[in-house]
């Protein structure tokens, strides 16, 4: 899986088409990412010791990971992920699209 927390990403397919977030969990055995601010979903809680008020609360849902791709640095638009080897020796993220380092 090529994507990490922190990662900007664009959704590319499904009922949030079109929005762009930030990666804020990844799901490596589900094969799943959490976006901030796509795949809202309402869930009702009732009161407990934590929440004591209970009541509708919007979260983010996980959403596959074949419905999100990488925003490029430069343009922030949509771009597939290339490896590369810098001179250290690690291996680095880049953009398809511009060349230019993810990591």
């Amino acid at each position: 899986m090529n994507f990490k927390v922190g990662d900007k990403v664009n959704v590319i397919a499904g009922k949030d088409k079109g929005k762009s977030g930030k990666i804020l969990h990844v799901l490596r055995n589900k094969d799943k990412v959490v976006v901030e601010g796509v795949n809202i979903v309402k869930r009702h809680q009732k009161p407990t010791a934590m929440n004591q008020t209970g009541g509708i609360i919007e979260r983010e849902n996980p959403i596959h990971i074949s419905n999100i791709m990488m925003a490029d640095p430069k343009t922030g638009k949509s771009t597939r992920i290339g490896h590369e080897i810098d001179k250290n020796g690690k291996k680095i993220r880049i953009s398809k699209k511009s060349n230019e380092k993810i990591d």
